[in-house]
């Protein structure tokens, strides 16, 4: 059982982000589920598929040529961690601000609890900080939260 999970991990990102793949949302992702660390459109924790499914139409909206390297894995019970590098460029107004035309490269963490061999809460961890100080968005960012 081990070996499902972190070959689920790389089915996630490699269909879904990587082949644009919004079915493999609906087979791999519980209707329940949690995405802690990424948010909707309006700031709040991203609940289900359809919430996430529209966070992957902006997503890739903004990043339409976006490319996901699982760079390792592991799985222990019903938890699964992977570390990621995001390489895409910025090509779309998705994150609701005008294209930059910017490519990005950053790293991140995401954390897994599986249920049933589908995925009922992650917690995220990708620098989106360094995103947006690669896209030059930083300065707007900042005096939008202030």
């Amino acid at each position: 059982m081990k070996k499902q999970y972190p070959t689920l991990i790389h089915e996630w990102f490699e269909e879904v982000w990587n082949q644009r793949n919004a079915q493999t949302i609906d087979r791999l992702l519980a209707d329940d589920a949690i995405a802690h660390g990424i948010t909707d459109a309006r700031g709040n924790e991203l609940r289900g598929r359809v919430a996430f499914k529209e966070f992957h139409r902006r997503f890739l909206n903004a990043f339409p040529n976006i490319v996901v390297s699982v760079e390792d894995a592991a799985a222990e019970g019903d938890k699964i961690v992977a570390r990621c590098v995001v390489r895409a460029k910025h090509e779309g107004d998705g994150l609701g601000f005008p294209a930059t035309q910017k490519q990005i490269e950053i790293t991140g963490m995401c954390f897994l609890r599986i249920r049933d061999g589908k995925i009922v809460e992650g917690w995220n961890n990708f620098d989106f900080l360094a995103m947006h100080s690669q896209l030059g968005t930083l300065a707007s960012l900042i005096q939008k939260s202030t």
